[in-house]
């Protein structure tokens, strides 16, 4: 009669044991083990998937479900365009998705603005948006295009009572709105400005220099430009008087690339395509907005 093995000393399984152990079952075993992983990293990457579906979704609600060829152009935008706070962005992107991070949206059109967490609306009110219109220095030379630009940005500055500097575009649309010609002035060079004055650059101001040596500065603000005779002076851009003061407003949420969520010391114009392409507010709204809304915050503008 055949004796049955007798198990090991140490209680180990024999060969036996470990035959009948993948005869039943085993290998089924060994294959479970193989495919959770994949299958937990695949759970994992549908749930990042289905979080980034709702916040398109979340996105989409706002009002535009009639322009999602606007909002996947915006998309599009979104991936080519880049910034100084890359991983701030990334990051806050990847919370806005799970709806842990608020963002904001521009309505162009509606020319309104939204400041929302998930598919809950934070604050929302009217803002004006660029005019659209071109501007052409001369023919042949500079044009301009004031559009509000489409989009994801980024709030990448946050400033108090920020100061305007001018580009040359403004000096060219105010001179032709006054039938004057633009003049760059120059450090170094004088602009005779009669009775023996001259306009001239003294450190940081643009002054008036008489002939007794006594030199005054220029006080400026949009709309009170620098005028001497027929010609429409364009300070150099180191001076005080190419800095505006109360032109944005009190606070300013800064998206690079000279534009800018602000206020403005033009209230009536809030609600209409009325700016040079900044989103303007109302100056409680933009002081609201620069106590609420963090730094890296995503803007989305459609």
């Amino acid at each position: 009669m055949p004796t049955r093995p007798a198990p090991s000393s140490d209680g180990a399984p024999t060969a036996r044991d470990q035959s009948s152990f993948f005869a039943v079952g085993g290998w089924a075993a060994w294959v479970t083990m193989l495919v959770l992983p994949v299958l937990g990293a695949a759970t994992v990457w549908l749930a990042r998937d289905l979080a980034a579906t709702r916040f398109r979704l979340d996105v989409t609600r706002l009002g535009y479900e009639n322009d999602r060829g606007m909002l996947d152009e915006m998309r599009r935008q979104a991936a080519a365009t880049g910034d100084s706070l890359h991983r701030v962005r990334a990051a806050s992107t990847a919370e806005v998705a799970e709806g842990k991070a608020p963002y904001l949206v521009v309505s162009i059109a509606d020319n309104r603005l939204w400041y929302k967490l998930g598919e809950e609306v934070l604050f929302s009110t009217r803002v004006a948006t660029g005019t659209g219109k071109n501007l052409e220095q001369s023919a042949g030379g500079k044009q301009w295009k004031f559009d509000t630009p489409r989009g994801r940005l980024t709030v990448v500055r946050k400033d108090v009572d920020p100061e305007w500097v001018p580009p040359d575009w403004h000096y060219i649309e105010a001179a032709a709105k006054k039938g004057l010609k633009p003049y760059h002035l120059v450090k170094g060079k004088t602009l005779p400005a009669g009775g023996g004055a001259v306009v001239a650059v003294s450190g940081e101001n643009v002054v008036t220099r008489y002939p007794d040596g006594r030199e005054v500065p220029f006080e400026v603000r949009e709309g009170k430009e620098i005028r001497v005779g027929s010609l429409l002076v364009i300070p150099p851009y180191e001076t005080n008087q190419r800095r505006y003061v109360g032109t944005l407003g009190s606070n300013r949420l800064y998206l690079g690339d000279g534009y800018g969520i602000h206020g403005t010391d033009a209230p009536t114009s809030i609600g209409r395509a009325a700016s040079h392409g900044c989103v303007r507010l109302r100056n409680e709204d933009a002081e609201l907005l620069y106590r609420i809304v963090p730094l890296g915050t995503p803007v989305y503008i459609y």
